[in-house]
């Protein structure tokens, strides 16, 4: 027998109602937050408060974490400090190597007037836990507003480019991660420079180099570096080796598949880079109208008119007709009327002269009498 309790203590809407009220109101307010942004200021506030109690909760996993550390073996603590010796050891002569090339930079760039790269200011966080999307590859780190940090900063390991801050609270901040669908990078290969933009594979934590030409000069085992041209990372940063390239010659692209270097899911402590590259003064609005305005006003090149000089005036000689282009004739202008001719005896006039005004012969001349022909001699 199915209990029911009684009427006395049935208070309220059914459970469905309940839940389909409460669904509308989820639905709405997610549309509501992705479209118009208005429950940033209750996400942050909402964020302060339950700082306490994230960190509260973390406490546990901290202290196994210590304990576990703490109880470590001495031989593996051992055998870490000798093998970090004999890297530091190592990389002395690398080090005064790096110094002595970057005074020699610093002192051509100076001799070139071109600018130095400066240093970059960094900042260590520590990854306090994954985000909750499971469509999404993003981390939650121990640093933000009231530790100077902003939107938009690059972050960074010891091996490479780990992700992007894409959201800050005052405590904590948000950064997405290299591999993440909806995250884009501008490389080039540190091979032969060839520039191209990374994208994020998702789930597979790959990288993808898409639009890139079927016969471009990429080899497995590159290495993928940052361009700088985006202004958010510095140039040179590692990014990824190339593991996979698919040329198609009857595709328009080809496929490159890159492993990212930096320890994306090994490592806990990362650096926030402080700083974004110096970029050039965006050109005023006014500017850039009247740069548009005048480019709609520029005519095409027409051909030079294939049309002769003008007729020289009356009582000049016709001037020659100038060369035109080449591959066509030149046309002659019309004939200038002759002046006048001088006075001259009349055994010099020509004969059928051309009278100035009509253009008709004149009259002929009489010609003088010819002498008789002599008789041959007997």
């Amino acid at each position: 027998m199915e209990y029911s309790p009684p009427p006395l203590f049935k208070q309220g809407a059914s459970a469905r109602v309940k839940m389909t009220v409460f669904a509308c109101i989820s639905i709405a307010l997610l549309l509501v937050d992705s479209r118009m942004h208005t429950l940033t200021t209750v996400r942050k506030a909402a964020a302060t408060v339950l700082y306490p109690l994230q960190m509260a909760a973390l406490l546990p996993r901290d202290a196994i974490y210590g304990v576990g550390d703490y109880f470590s073996t001495l031989s593996a603590l051992e055998k870490q400090v000798r093998e970090l010796k004999r890297q530091q050891i190592a990389g002395a002569l690398v080090l005064q190597q790096a110094q002595l090339q970057t005074a020699e930079n610093g002192q051509l760039r100076r001799l070139m007037d071109a600018r130095e790269h400066l240093p970059v200011k960094s900042m260590l966080a520590e990854i306090l836990y994954d985000a909750r999307d499971v469509n999404s590859r993003k981390v939650i780190l121990d640093r933000g507003t009231q530790q100077g940090v902003a939107l938009g900063l690059p972050v960074i390991d010891n091996q490479g480019v780990v992700g992007q801050v894409t959201r800050v609270f005052p405590f904590t901040s948000e950064v997405t991660l290299l591999t993440d669908k909806e995250q884009a990078i501008p490389v080039q290969l540190l091979r032969n420079g060839l520039r191209s933009v990374a994208y994020g594979r998702g789930k597979s934590g790959a990288l993808e180099l898409r639009f890139t030409a079927p016969n471009a000069d990429i080899q497995v085992g590159d290495i993928v570096v940052t361009s700088g041209l985006d202004g958010v990372y510095p140039a040179g940063l590692a990014v990824a080796r190339v593991s996979q390239v698919e040329n198609s010659a009857a595709g328009s692209f080809g496929g490159v598949v890159c492993q990212p270097l930096a320890g994306i899911a090994n490592n806990t402590q990362l650096l926030i880079l402080m700083s974004t590259p110096e970029m050039p003064p965006r050109p005023p609005d006014e500017e850039l109208r009247a740069l548009k305005k005048h480019n709609n006003k520029m005519a095409p090149i027409k051909e030079a008119p294939k049309e002769g000089v003008d007729p020289a005036p009356a009582g000049t000689a016709p001037a020659p007709a100038p060369a035109g282009p080449p591959g066509l004739m030149p046309v002659m202008p019309p004939p200038a009327p002759k002046p006048a001719p001088a006075a001259t005896p009349a055994a010099n006039a020509p004969t059928n002269a051309v009278k100035p005004a009509t253009g008709t012969p004149a009259p002929e001349q009489a010609a003088p009498p010819a002498a008789p022909p002599k008789e041959p001699a007997r």
